[in-house]
């Protein structure tokens, strides 16, 4: 008979598979999009996935579908690594090349924007959850046509500004940049590199710059997503992110799988937001994401939480094995006991 100290080491045993295998099925949340200025996703599902107010939401929600707006916080390439300009084609730069998301690539001059002025700046990136990485931010030249489709050759060859790790505030990323001179209707397109996973992110912003750089808001002014749109939509949103799943075949774009726990069992300290306003070589946004342990310095990012979550992306495989490998050792102790 099975004594029963043997019987409680088993019984700890099997709740520690339990509850390792529970928490690597705990689903992280879904990722962000830029607020200030507000992108085109974010004002068309502030707006109201089923039904927008703007001609221009209108007309994307009849492409995509009301649920791409539902997943505003996840138009992604899974597997990016800084390849963004061979990886998306021209006139699906606001796609991210996902047809999912094919409604935010419609060449219209009355897309929801935000006022904006030449000079220095405030910019806020709604996190839902945060990851460490590197933003870069661009402008399209003068001459921008927005009813032409968005070409990479329409944005600045350089970012205007980036930023690693910034700091965040009530949820959001918050950054400063210093937006070059321009004067009319523009766009600000942003990208999101992940620092621990060949992820990134991508998002247009819809900007109106006055004559005299007044920052004139025109009509219609898009709007970013309050905090209860958004808790009360995540009830509709079908982002999941166990894993990357099939995705896009032509990009990548899926579901965000969790980084591989790093050796230590608490998260590195975060390190202080380091921007730049010149096209220096340190913005690389096509250069693949350091890999962790190369020496680059980049921390590893945090999934899901905020900055002061330990690190628990640990992958379910590794958990259930390890919860296996306790139980084994304890039932054949029992038996050698006997």
């Amino acid at each position: 008979m099975t004594s029963r100290p043997t019987s409680r080491r088993t019984a700890v045993a099997v709740t520690a598979v339990l509850a390792f295998s529970g928490l690597a099925s705990v689903p992280a949340s879904a990722h962000g999009s830029m607020t200030d200025p507000v992108s085109r996703v974010s004002a068309c599902y502030a707006e109201g996935p089923e039904s927008p107010r703007s001609a221009a939401c209108k007309a994307a929600v009849a492409a995509s579908g009301a649920q791409a707006f539902y997943d505003w916080n996840a138009v992604n390439i899974a597997n990016a690594a800084g390849q963004h300009r061979q990886l998306i084609p021209d006139g699906k730069l606001c796609s991210a090349g996902n047809d999912k998301y094919r409604g935010l690539d419609l060449a219209r001059a009355d897309w929801p924007a935000s006022a904006m002025k030449s000079g220095a700046h405030t910019f806020r990136y709604k996190g839902t959850a945060p990851h460490r990485g590197t933003f870069a931010l661009y402008v399209t030249k003068d001459g921008y046509d927005p009813s032409q489709p968005l070409r990479w050759s329409d944005l600045e060859e350089k970012p205007f500004a980036t930023v690693t790790d910034p700091r965040m505030e009530s949820g959001d990323y918050v950054f400063e940049g210093t937006v070059p001179k321009r004067s009319g209707r523009h766009l600000i397109y942003s990208i999101w590199q992940r620092s621990d996973s060949p992820e990134a992110f991508y998002t247009c912003s819809d900007v109106v710059f006055g004559e005299d750089d007044g920052g004139t808001a025109p009509a219609p002014s898009a709007s970013a997503p309050s905090d209860e749109q958004i808790e009360a939509g995540q009830d509709e949103s079908s982002v999941e992110h166990g894993g990357h799943g099939d995705g896009d075949p032509a990009t990548g774009a899926g579901e965000t799988a969790a980084a591989p726990a790093p050796a230590a069992t608490t998260a590195a300290p975060v390190p202080s937001a380091t921007a730049s306003t010149a096209p220096a070589q340190e913005a690389a946004p096509n250069a693949p994401a350091p890999a962790a342990g190369s020496g680059s310095g980049v921390e590893l990012a945090e999934t899901g939480g905020d900055t002061a979550t330990p690190y628990l992306a640990v992958s379910g495989a590794a958990l259930l094995a390890l919860g296996a490998a306790v139980l084994f050792g304890v039932v054949r102790r029992g038996r050698t006991a006997r």
